[in-house]
């Protein structure tokens, strides 16, 4: 039986999906749009909820952990979208809440050169999360959504972001969507 073809947008929402994702907050742009076409592309229980600013998409995501107690997830663009979430991954950060920030960012071999809508969010957002992520791979998804939603769950919760340039999210996946998280520095006890 031939394996089935997927990107890496693909790979992550089939990932989120395994991992009991049921909502993903957030406001559409153009570096998240192969993230956001993924979400109808590929069978599964996740509900998309748009907000009228990435502002909101954070807090409202604050919001369903605490009532929850499950990790939230936010879905954002590049650039100004990405850099709207800040207050809400401060608040997620302060009152140790679980969140996971996915943002959308400008091709790879654009990055660090003032692309249209580039922003370091990976910088920018160092001092208020737990981690975060520039993914270089595309095979690495699935890992690095493991790995975030156990950062941001175990030890003190908090929010976690990973930062996804566009090419990775529409470059072919061919790697383990079932791959093993690997934290060896990582002990939250």
């Amino acid at each position: 039986m031939a394996k089935e073809a997927l990107d890496g947008a693909q790979a992550l929402i089939k990932t989120l999906d395994e991992l009991g994702v049921e909502y993903i907050f957030g406001y559409s742009g153009g570096a998240a749009l192969p993230i956001f076409d993924a979400l109808e592309t590929v069978k599964s229980n996740i509900k998309f909820i748009l907000t009228r600013h990435e502002q909101g998409a954070t807090h409202m995501a604050d919001g369903y952990a605490r009532a929850t107690g499950k990790p939230a997830v936010v879905l954002v663009t590049s650039g100004p979208g990405a850099g709207n979430t800040i207050t809400g991954i401060m608040t997620a950060q302060m009152d140790s809440v679980p969140m996971i920030i996915i943002t959308g960012q400008q091709v790879t071999w654009m990055l660090g050169k003032d692309a249209f809508q580039e922003a370091d969010i990976f910088g920018i957002t160092i001092p208020v999360v737990k981690h975060n992520y520039l993914v270089r791979n595309t095979n690495d998804l699935p890992r690095i959504a493991r790995e975030a939603f156990h950062i941001a769950t175990t030890g003190r919760p908090g929010p976690v972001l990973i930062d996804v340039p566009k090419d990775i999210s529409q470059s072919p996946f061919t790697g383990d969507l079932n791959a093993e998280i690997d934290l060896p520095g990582y002990h939250p006890e």
